[in-house]
Parts: C-alpha cells; structure tokens; sequence
C-alpha cells in the first residue's frame, strides 16, 4: 500500500517530533531522520493492528482516504500552514 501524507516536523527542546496531520499520528526522535523512522514504525504498527481488526479502510476513510484494490486515494489535500496571533481568546 502506498500511502502519501504530510510530514510535519517539530524542536521539541531536545527532541524532533514528526506528525502525519491527515492520520493525527507522532513520533520523536533525537534528530529529524529518527523522528521520521519512528513515525513509519508508528504508522506500520497502527495499520497492521487496524488490518487485523479489519477496521484500517474505515479509519482511512474518516480521515479523508479511499481504498480501492490497495490504491490510496486522498480526498483532500493540505495547501499550507498559517501562523497567526488570535487576539480576545
């Protein structure tokens, strides 16, 4: 299955912390490049538990996928990051 998401990287203090937003999943490492292998053993992980539940299409359905004959299709597509000063909250 090939799967194409974000990948948002953090400093954390010491640590790098890379998170899929589309899967809301995280992970950290002591630099960029572990962070990101951790995220892949966490999305590995998680679907093979998903799989075997036989509830993966339906959680990649909820966030915007779709799944046909192991294809995935995203429904949407992030096009940015803001940042922004929220006053009065």
């Amino acid at each position: 299955m090939i799967l194409k998401t974000t990948i948002e990287l953090w400093q954390k203090g010491k640590w790098c912390i890379a998170k899929i937003p589309e899967l809301d999943f995280v992970a950290q490492g002591g630099t960029i490049e572990e962070a990101k292998e951790n995220l892949r053993e966490v999305v590995k992980i998680q679907f093979e538990e998903m799989r075997n539940m036989g509830t993966l299409n339906d959680y990649l359905a909820e966030c915007g996928f779709s799944v046909h004959d192991d294809v995935v299709s995203q429904e949407y597509e992030i096009i940015g990051f803001e940042k922004q000063a929220l006053q009065g909250v």
